[in-house]
């Protein structure tokens, strides 16, 4: 796509987003956008193909906003720490733009993300990742990943679908401690650890190397892995 077809595609999406989060997802047709962004219906046709099209970009669109927010957040020497601040970056994001939102996580094309949405979830589990390394987390990074999302999710659903009025920030602020409390330990003695710990920050450790570092063959290091996560249980 040349320079000129990428800056009117940017600037639909963001004239899309707009209308989006003023007037919700039933104002964002293809005539509207088109007339808003002051180009005919059939270039967008043709950068976007139909409304599905338009609507499958402007998820990516909303990913990448977030994402844009997400890496403002500096990681610090205390990783659990850093997991509340990630969570309070998510449900502030969902309250501050809810029809992207609602876009991002609402889907209703089941079993389908855009990229940006796996850029996410790898963000998530490198500071989860940082979390196992420091020998405080309890389970597998991968499953700390799948419950924490579907917590924090579920928690700003919850908020945006209620009226501003009754939404009580107590609500997300005790589901992230119940979670995260269920999620990791204290931090170790620096003397020893728990088995369990210390097989967790071993199977965190392999994840995060170099696997041209490693030397193991595939098969080898997957089994590894299985035997850290039945030594972790």
């Amino acid at each position: 796509m040349d320079d000129a077809k990428t800056r009117t595609r940017q600037q639909v999406l963001e004239v899309a987003a707009g209308i989006l989060e003023r007037e919700g997802a039933q104002a964002v047709s293809t005539r509207a956008v088109a007339a808003a962004a002051g180009i005919r219906a059939a270039s967008l046709y043709q950068l976007f193909g139909d409304k599905d099209g338009l609507l499958a970009a402007l998820a990516v669109h909303a990913f990448d906003i977030y994402l844009a927010e997400k890496h403002t957040l500096a990681p610090t020497d205390d990783p659990v720490d850093d997991m509340r601040r990630g969570w309070d970056i998510h449900v502030e994001f969902g309250l501050q733009h809810p029809a992207l939102y609602l876009l991002m996580y609402g889907t209703d094309r089941p079993g389908r993300r855009p990229p940006a949405a796996d850029e996410a979830h790898a963000l998530l589990l490198r500071f989860l990742d940082r979390t196992a390394a420091a020998g405080r987390l309890r389970v597998p990074a991968t499953l700390a990943a799948g419950l924490c999302l579907a917590a924090v999710t579920g928690v700003t659903l919850s908020l945006i679908g209620a009226p501003a009025e009754e939404r009580d920030p107590e609500i997300s602020a005790r589901m992230r401690d119940t979670l995260i409390d269920s999620l990791v330990t204290d931090p170790p003695p620096a003397a020893d650890s728990g088995l369990a710990t210390r097989a967790l920050a071993l199977d965190a450790a392999l994840t995060t190397a170099d696997g041209a570092a490693l030397p193991l063959r595939p098969t080898e290091t997957a089994l590894l892995h299985d035997w850290l996560h039945r030594l972790a249980r």
